[in-house]
């Protein structure tokens, strides 16, 4: 089991690096504006699709090995929801819109293709899970410091997470940067409780 753990870890942290380097090297991509499912976009729009089902297969092979690891069926369960939603998150792209891929009116369309509308429901249960697993994670991780680190991880992705919502529904400019407090946040921690849970 350790080794779907550290399978886990790297799921994660990988995720991260492959993102913010694609967002930062993408031609008319704005990673302060955009958010990180418009890289599943355009030519290169290959890199983050993938980056979304591998790095969720990756975190789901390590959320079966969290209940033996530190004892909590609820905590491998909620990782479980949070990786397979990051599949079908790469499964079903969100349409082009505000400028990206180039060429791209801004604004929305007039109506959201379903695939969207599947990538929306997914995005909902990537951005409800990982709080809930810092939540858990506050009860059933042994040490003060981990709880203390779970706390503070689940009260950054619960405030970056509404001020994302209020950021997309008004298209404000940092909505990009806003998402990627939330992801950074949250992936990082998940990563470093895998890496633990390994040891």
């Amino acid at each position: 089991m350790t080794g779907l753990l550290w399978l886990g870890a790297l799921g994660s942290w990988l995720f991260v690096v492959t993102f913010l380097i694609d967002g930062w090297t993408r031609p008319g991509y704005c990673p302060v504006r955009h958010p990180v499912s418009a890289l599943a976009l355009g030519d290169r729009g290959w890199v983050q699709k993938t980056n979304f089902i591998v790095g969720g297969l990756a975190i789901t092979a390590g959320a079966a090995a969290l209940p033996g690891a530190v004892d909590s069926v609820l905590l491998g369960v909620v990782v479980a929801v949070f990786g397979l939603a990051l599949v079908a998150s790469g499964v079903y792209p969100m349409d082009p819109m505000r400028g990206y891929p180039p060429g791209t009116p801004e604004g929305d369309p007039p109506r959201f293709s379903e695939t969207h509308e599947r990538h929306d429901w997914a995005g909902f249960a990537v951005f409800g899970a990982l709080p809930v697993a810092a939540l858990v994670a506050v009860f059933v991780l042994p040490g003060t410091g981990w709880k203390v680190y779970a706390a503070l991880t689940a009260l950054v992705t619960v405030v970056s997470m509404a001020r994302f919502s209020q950021a997309w529904e008004s298209d404000d400019p940092r909505t990009g940067l806003i998402q990627r407090v939330f992801i950074v946040t949250g992936w990082l921690w998940l990563g470093i409780v895998f890496a633990h849970a390994a040891r």
